[in-house]
């Protein structure tokens, strides 16, 4: 570890008596005293980051001979003893806040005293919480299968810089909401492959290193997706034929789960004729297996594996199959953990 920088009372190492003054025999202990020094922890060299509500505890080595004085501040004041109390022994210092607050960030230093010698090092502590949430959202404009979104950003950081924000989508007939951007760093943006027909709702959280805000502002107006317009052919004209063949318009999102807790998996398909939906397993049929259920309605297609256990994990495939073509996605599903607690 790295030595602090230390001021000398004197530029030899050892304290020299007032001149003519004859040495007394204390003076010979000074060959068993020892400078002081602070043996400041790598991890602390760094921001000290803390969530509010945890506890603070920092243990930073000292060293000298006779036992050194040790003195904390904060910013350069003395610390509040009503939420900081500070314990000094023979070889360290420990630093503790109980429960720690924004208000308890600053930078905190460290001065080891003894004679006319100092050592001194700083600590930086941050105490950051969630963010506030975005503090508007309005749907600009829809146009096709897409829709334009513009926000605000929340009045309050939690004290730390923002990683971006999540955008989800939901249609009004399933209520379903789905991510369409994570950690997303504008403050506007356009969300396409909305299925024809649908109605839908946006709503966007903030995220920093704490999580996601508690909640989310949604849109005041809904956008529809309208149905193209029924053109009007003269006669000679053939009828413009809507069959299509199944396209997935949201894939399967890989995901991870622990033992024991029912997990879904939702994906979008369009097709004309309605296609028939098939789910597999490592490429195994799993269609009327008790474990699992599936369920279509509206294009939205859901799994719900119920109370998976070590062999469920695997490649999951949904399979949609019409008159014209087929089309799947895959998503890879892992079971890890203990039912007694979530990752």
């Amino acid at each position: 570890m790295e030595q602090n920088s230390m001021q000398h009372a004197h530029p030899l190492n050892s304290p020299v008596p007032p001149t003519g003054s004859s040495p007394c025999p204390s003076s010979l202990s000074f060959h068993h005293s020892e400078h002081p020094k602070i043996w400041l922890p790598r991890a602390l060299r760094q921001t000290c980051i803390r969530k509010v509500g945890d506890t603070v505890n920092l243990l930073i080595p000292i060293q000298g001979k006779p036992k050194p004085q040790a003195i904390w501040t904060r910013d350069g004041c003395a610390l509040d003893t009503s939420r900081v109390s500070v314990r000094n022994g023979e070889r360290d210092s420990i630093l503790f806040i109980r429960e720690a607050q924004r208000a308890d960030s600053g930078r905190y230093q460290l001065s080891v005293q003894l004679g006319g010698l100092e050592a001194t090092a700083t600590v930086d502590i941050l105490v950051i919480e969630r963010p506030g949430p975005p503090q508007s959202i309005k749907l600009v404009d829809v146009w096709g299968s897409s829709a334009t979104l513009e926000w605000t950003p929340p009045q309050d950081l939690g004290n730390t810089a923002l990683l971006g924000y999540t955008v989800q989508k939901a249609d009004t007939k399933s209520g379903l909401w789905f991510t369409v951007l994570e950690r997303y760093h504008r403050t506007s943006c356009t969300v396409s492959n909305l299925i024809v027909g649908n109605s839908y709702a946006f709503r966007v959280f903030a995220e920093n290193q704490c999580g996601l805000s508690e909640n989310a502002p949604v849109t005041a107006d809904l956008a529809h997706i309208q149905k193209a317009a029924t053109v009007y052919k003269t006669e000679g004209f053939a009828q413009r034929d809507f069959s299509e063949a199944p396209k997935f318009t949201q894939p399967l999102a890989d995901c991870t789960t622990v033992i024991g807790y029912d997990t879904q998996l939702f994906c979008c398909v369009r097709a004309s004729p309605k296609p028939k939906i098939i789910w597999l397993k490592n490429k195994m049929d799993i269609q009327g297996n008790p474990k699992y259920r599936a369920l279509t309605y509206l294009g939205i297609c859901s799994l719900e594996i119920r109370k998976p256990g070590p062999f469920d994990g695997g490649i999951y495939t949904c399979k949609a199959v019409n008159a014209l073509g087929e089309a799947s996605v895959d998503c890879r599903v892992a079971v890890t953990g203990s039912p007694h607690h979530c990752i």
